[in-house]
């Protein structure tokens, strides 16, 4: 709770001296795109954190969503699917790859790094592939208007993205804080052979993680498609598993397993597109985007060390 706590300050701090810098920050249409793209990166945050929480790892997310970007515009515009089917469909292909994913884990022994990293390369190419290496986009959503439009819109002047990662949240905190699985997760995650010893099904647990991290990686896929509308395949999603790990990392998720919590995570997520606000309101060089990201994962990492060290001391 102390990680989530200096988290939680350090936001507060950084939002004060943003809106002191420049007062365009408290500005309606600033917070409200900032929560929407909050909501977007927050959802797949959530399941990258419950892989990390397993002592996983995921470097595919990204190359994920181009993959289903390019697949959701060519069902739509081109197959001309009905709309149901195509959603139902990107959602069972992201989760089949994350059980694709657990299962080299768990049945082959592969590192997730490993796997992953795989992942990364086979899906962008496969998307860059599938598309001709040419940018999808969904034209003027003729047909499925509704799905755009509920992915786009507000819910009482609520982006829905955001409305949709509160409702996650709730339901993935009860998952992970008050069931049985949730301890699980962790007792995986702190000591897979005691866990495994104590009769927990340990690969189960872990593949089951990649699976969720599977789901809310396709529901943020079909967000960030619309909320852009257009899948290039060769940038779409470029660097988006560092927005998770970062996000996950800065909520108190210890790389080693074991630890995490989807308040910090939701924390983390948020501090993280506060300082890409900050970036662009003060107009500093987007350039340096990835410089601030990379600072901020070695500082959470740091921090862990330096708090894993203190607590086996005490």
């Amino acid at each position: 709770m102390k990680k989530e706590l200096g988290t939680f300050l350090l936001l507060v701090v950084l939002c004060a001296v943003v809106a002191i810098l420049n007062p365009r920050f408290l500005a309606p249409a600033n917070l409200q795109n900032m929560a929407r793209l909050i909501g977007a990166y927050g959802i797949f945050s959530i399941g990258l954190g419950i892989v990390i929480i397993t002592g996983g790892i995921d470097l595919s997310v990204g190359s994920v969503f181009a993959l289903l970007g390019v697949l959701l515009s060519l069902m739509l515009t081109s197959w001309h699917w009905p709309t149901a089917l195509a959603v139902l469909s990107i959602v069972v292909i992201a989760m089949s790859l994350g059980a694709l994913h657990g299962l080299l884990i768990t049945k082959l022994g592969l590192q997730p790094f490993i796997v992953t990293l795989c992942g990364l390369l086979f899906y962008r190419g496969l998307a860059r592939f599938i598309a001709n290496d040419e940018t999808k986009g969904f034209g003027s959503a003729a047909g499925f208007e509704w799905l755009r439009n509920f992915v786009t819109g507000n819910l009482l002047g609520v982006p829905t993205p955001f409305v949709m990662l509160v409702v996650i949240s709730v339901v993935m905190w009860v998952v992970l804080h008050r069931s049985v699985y949730g301890r699980y997760l962790f007792a995986v995650g702190r000591n897979e052979t005691a866990a495994r010893f104590s009769g927990i099904n340990s690969s189960r647990i872990i593949a089951s993680a990649y699976i969720i991290l599977g789901l809310l990686a396709a529901i943020s896929a079909i967000i960030f498609a619309f909320y852009t509308n257009s899948v290039s395949p060769s940038s779409h999603g470029n660097f988006f598993e560092l927005y998770g790990i970062a996000a996950a990392v800065l909520g108190g998720c210890s790389l080693r397993g074991g630890e995490g919590s989807i308040i910090g995570i939701l924390i983390g997520a948020a501090l993280l597109q506060v300082l890409q606000n900050l970036v662009n309101l003060l107009g500093i060089p987007s350039s340096l985007n990835f410089a601030v990201m990379g600072a901020v994962i070695l500082t959470g990492v740091i921090a862990d060390q330096i708090l894993q060290r203190r607590t086996r001391r005490a």
